[in-house]
C-alpha cells in the first residue's frame, strides 16, 4: 500500500496544513508513545527543532501526544538533526523527534523519527506508526499540547561530543560560517571558536522566517564573496537542519560533497581507518557522484561503491560493507565512526582537521580531482516504462556509451515522487555531453508522448 504520511525523510508538508497540522502532529506523538510502551523501552523521548516559526507548536503537539500515553519528553530546543540522533542513541531515550524540513523554505516543516539506535526508523516501523496515526486521526483522539522548556544541557552534551572527535584543534584557522539562519546558527560558531578558530559569522540571526533564505548550502554566492573579502582560510555553509555542509576554498573555489569525500578518504586511509568488511579501503557514494571522484579514489587504491540517490541508501550500503565513510554531492557525508547520520558540523571538523594536519588549504587538497562535465535534463512524462520498451531511447544510450567508452557515464531513471524521467550524461568534453543528453531527452519525449517543456 502506498504510504500517505511518511516519505523518504519523515513527514513533510506546509506547516498548519495536513499532515503538518495540530491534530496530526498530536497523533504522531501518541502513536510514537504507544510504540515506546509496547516495545518496553525507556518512557522518554528527546525532541529538537530547527528555527522555523512553526517548530515550537509542532513540538508541543508531538509532546502532548506522547504525554497522553505516559511518555515524557526532553526538549532540546533549536538543535540539529544529527544532534537529535546522537542524543537518542546516547541518552536515556527510546527515540528522538526532529521538527525540520531541512533545506526547504520556512513555510514548510517536517517530523523526523529516530530510534534509540540513532538511525531513522525502518520503513516497516514507519508503516505501523502510520496506521496508528491515521486511526487516531479518524477517531478524533487528541491530547492537550505540552508546555515545553528547553534543557540546554542536551545541546552541550552534543557539542562536547563533537569537540572530542578532534585532538588537533583549530587554532589559527580563519573560518567563514554561513549557518543558513538555521539549526547551526549558535552551535557551529560556538564549537569552532571553542577549538581555537577565528569565526566570521554569516546568516546566524534566525527570525523564524529567514531559514535558508538566499543563504546556506543552496546559495553559496555570499559565502564565496565573504571568504574572498576576509582572505579567510575556508568557508562552510550548512543547510537548515545542519545535516550537510559545503565549502569554499581560500581562492573562492566551491567544494562539494564529492571533493569532501576525496579529501577525507585519503586522510582516513593514511590513518588505517577506511577499510571495510573485506579489509580493503572503500567509500560509498551515489550514482550522481562525478566520475572524477571515482578515478581519483581508484588512483589511491580506494574502491568506490555507488548506490541510488539518497542518504538512506548510502547508509544501508555502509552498514552492509562496514564502511567508515560515505556521502553525496550535496554535502551529506556520513562518518560512521562518530555518527549514525550525515552531520554538517562533524564534516566541517573533519575537513578542517585534514587542512591543519596537511598544512594546506582546500585548493591544494582538491587539486587532483578532475571534475567531468555533467549534464542533467528532466523530462516530464505521462507514464513510466522500462528502457527495454523504449528502443529509440536505448539506442541513443548505447550510442553515448560507445562514444565515451570508460571515460563517461549515462544514467536514465524515473523520479520516485514526480512524473519525470531524469537524464544524466557525464563525459570528458561538454559539447558531446550536452549533445547526447539532449538527444536522449528528445527521444524520451518522442516515445513516451511527454509534454514539451
Amino acid at each position: 500500500m502506498p504510504r500517505q504520511l511518511f516519505g523518504t525523510d519523515g513527514i513533510r508538508g506546509v506547516a498548519g496544513n495536513y499532515p503538518l497540522d495540530h491534530k496530526t502532529a498530536n497523533a504522531v506523538g501518541a502513536a510514537l508513545g504507544k510504540w515506546v510502551l509496547e516495545s518496553r523501552q525507556e518512557r522518554q523521548v528527546v525532541i529538537g527543532m530547527d528555527t522555523r516559526e512553526s517548530g515550537a507548536w509542532l513540538a508541543a503537539e508531538v509532546a502532548g501526544g506522547l504525554a497522553g500515553q505516559g511518555v515524557a519528553s526532553d526538549f532540546a530546543g533549536v538543535t540539529t538533526t544529527p544532534g537529535v540522533a546522537f542524543l537518542a542513541k546516547n541518552g536515556p531515550f527510546a527515540a528522538g523527534v526532529m521538527i525540520s524540513a531541512s533545506h526547504n523554505p520556512y513555510q514548510d516543516n517536517g517530523i523526523k523519527l529516530i530510534g534509540h539506535s540513532g538511525y531513522k526508523l525502518p520503513d516497516e516501523q514507519e508503516e505501523l506508526l502510520e496506521s496508528e496515526i491515521l486511526a487516531l486521526h479518524s477517531a478524533n483522539h487528541s491530547w492537550p499540547a505540552a508546555e515545553l522548556s528547553v534543557d540546554e544541557e542536551l545541546d552541550h552534551t552534543y557539542i562536547d561530543h563533537l569537540a572530542a572527535t578532534t585532538q588537533i584543534g583549530l587554532a589559527g584557522l580563519s573560518i567563514v560560517a554561513d549557518c543558513a539562519n538555521g539549526s547551526a546558527s549558535f552551535l557551529a560558531p560556538e564549537l569552532f571558536e571553542r577549538l581555537g578558530a577565528r569565526v566570521h559569522r554569516m546568516f546566524c540571526a534566525p527570525d523564524g522566517r529567514n531559514i535558508n533564505l538566499n543563504c546556506g548550502s543552496l546559495h553559496l554566492e555570499s559565502l564565496r564573496a565573504k571568504v574572498l573579502a576576509e582572505s579567510a582560510d575556508v568557508g562552510v555553509a550548512f543547510d537548515g537542519d545542519a545535516d550537510r555542509a559545503l565549502f569554499v576554498s581560500r581562492s573562492g573555489k566551491l567544494i562539494d560533497g564529492d571533493a569532501v569525500l576525496l579529501v577525507t578518504a585519503r586522510y582516513l586511509k593514511e590513518r588505517g581507518e577506511l577499510a571495510g568488511s573485506n579489509g580493503h579501503p572503500v567509500v560509498v557514494a551515489t550514482v550522481m557522484s562525478n566520475l572524477g571522484l571515482q578515478r581519483a579514489l581508484t588512483a589511491h587504491g580506494i574502491e568506490m561503491i555507488r548506490t541510488p540517490v539518497g542518504d538512506k541508501y548510502v547508509l544501508e550500503e555502509m552498514l552492509r560493507r562496514n564502511a567508515a565513510l560515505g556521502g553525496e554531492q550535496s554535502g551529506h557525508v556520513i562518518f560512521h565512526q562518530y555518527a549514525t547520520t550525515g552531520d554538517g558540523m562533524l564534516t566541517a571538523l573533519r575537513v578542517f582537521e585534514v587542512m591543519r594536519q596537511a598544512g594546506a588549504g582546500l585548493d591544494e587538497l582538491t587539486s587532483e580531482l578532475k571534475v567531468y562535465p555533467q549534464r542533467l535534463v528532466n523530462v516530464r512524462v505521462r507514464e513510466r516504462k522500462g528502457l527495454d520498451q523504449l528502443p529509440g531511447v536505448a539506442a541513443e544510450i548505447r550510442a553515448a556509451e560507445a562514444s565515451f567508452g570508460d571515460a563517461g557515464r549515462v544514467l536514465v531513471r524515473f523520479s520516485g515522487t514526480e512524473p519525470l524521467a531524469r537524464v544524466m550524461v557525464e563525459g570528458p568534453d561538454l559539447e558531446r555531453v550536452e549533445g547526447f543528453a539532449n538527444r536522449i531527452a528528445s527521444q524520451i519525449r518522442a516515445e513516451l508522448g511527454a509534454d514539451q517543456p
